[in-house]
């Protein structure tokens, strides 16, 4: 039987499998915060939860845009890990309009004028943002 340690690291390597080095931080001597490669198997794994519950979320989000819940905005959003105030603010728009925008049957009915202003602050085609991917 795995330990938790074992388990960590196997979680670690699914999530970070494209074989650049891991970079963790850390304070030194002087409280600042520094780049560490070699980091503990605790924050290793702290880190790599992080990632899997984000992955979770933005495939619950992918879903509900598939079943007409959600407007492609909010999967384009949550990938990048925006929230609509910092959305709003690259985009140059209202923090209540971006929220507006999140439902489907209003995000349909945008203007090419406001759609091309999330195509340049989320960096994605036209088609891009009114898609999400199939699986």
């Amino acid at each position: 039987m795995k330990d938790q340690k074992e388990l960590a690291m196997e979680l670690e390597d699914e999530i970070f499998n494209d074989g650049l080095p891991k970079a963790y931080y850390k304070h030194n001597e002087n409280g600042q915060y520094v780049l560490e490669t070699n980091a503990p198997w605790a924050e290793k794994v702290s880190c790599a939860l992080i990632i899997a519950g984000n992955r979770a979320n933005l495939e619950e989000i992918r879903k509900a845009v598939l079943a007409g819940q959600k407007s492609p905005l909010c999967y384009h959003m949550e990938l990048r890990q925006l929230d609509p105030g910092m959305l709003a603010k690259a985009a140059g728009m209202a923090v209540f309009r971006v929220k507006r925008h999140l439902r489907p049957d209003v995000f349909t009915k945008l203007k090419p004028s406001v759609l091309n202003r999330y195509t340049k602050a989320l960096r994605v085609t036209l088609e891009e943002l009114k898609t999400v991917p199939n699986s």
